[in-house]
């Protein structure tokens, strides 16, 4: 199927429509199925929104058929903050969980992720991989060097979460260069329990979709875990060095739209 055949269409939110549409859809999966909320979420509406919003751009996986006055049309959504952009907002989203400190460092060409979610009706399909595709576009138009943002467990128990958080420590810990740190007071420790006494199937299991997706592309996570009472997560700031994917994971990552 090429481009132009394809019901869906990736772009930046370009309308009022498009970004209401995200907000809408971002209400839905976590307000609503998720349980989370924030002092911005304007329930009467079903709008999933913060403060940085009209900083961020808004990438959105639109499906044609859908008329765009129904909210309905964006089923897809990933927001995204290129370094440049921190003089103006005076922070990054992920500084209120986490120290950047080395990053920020770097003087690399950065690119902050977050709010990614998919209509329920089209996971397991090709949303995801239409939503990456229209990611790495973005990231490569834009030389951008280093992606970084906070992904969530769902739930704060930590008991619960002892098995994955620990297994990411213990196996996909960042290098010290890249290693952001949680911050307190509601910073988590993540080794919870030993590394020998980890199940590598049973706790990969329990880490979501979306973080395996970053780890097979290579990406690590910051030392210590995040816990988001308000939005009901728990969250793991996930970083990944553009230049260090293996060959393979990097043709996928770049693979043209059309030829999905």
């Amino acid at each position: 199927m090429t481009a132009e055949d394809s019901p869906y269409l990736v772009r930046i939110a370009t309308t009022p429509q498009d970004l209401t549409a995200a907000q809408r859809l971002r209400y839905e999966v976590f307000v609503a199925e998720l349980g989370g909320d924030g002092p911005l979420v304007d329930h009467a509406a079903r709008l999933e929104r913060d403060e940085l919003d009209p900083w961020f751009d808004h990438l959105v996986l639109v499906d044609r058929r859908v008329d765009p006055a129904s909210l309905a049309h964006v089923i897809g959504a990933y927001r995204v903050l290129p370094g440049d952009r921190r003089a103006e907002t005076g922070r990054f989203y992920s500084e209120s969980e986490y120290d950047l400190g080395p990053l920020l460092a770097s003087g690399r060409r950065l690119l902050e992720l977050g709010r990614s979610c998919v209509h329920a009706d089209h996971r397991g399909g090709t949303a995801m991989f239409h939503l990456w595709n229209g990611l790495a576009d973005y990231v490569l138009e834009r030389g951008i060097e280093v992606l970084f943002g906070v992904a969530s467990f769902h739930g704060t128990d930590p008991v619960a979460l002892a098995g994955p958080l620990s297994w990411l420590y213990h196996h996909h810990l960042a290098p010290p260069g890249m290693r952001v740190r949680a911050l307190p007071p509601e910073r988590l420790e993540m080794d919870l329990i030993p590394a020998a006494e980890l199940d590598r199937k049973t706790a990969m299991a329990a880490i979501p979709a979306l973080i395996k997706a970053y780890l097979r592309l290579g990406g690590f996570v910051g030392d210590g875990a995040w816990v988001d009472r308000p939005f009901n997560t728990t969250d793991v700031c996930l970083v990944m060095d553009t230049g260090q994917m293996s060959a393979r994971h990097r043709d996928f990552y770049i693979r043209k739209k059309g030829q999905a």
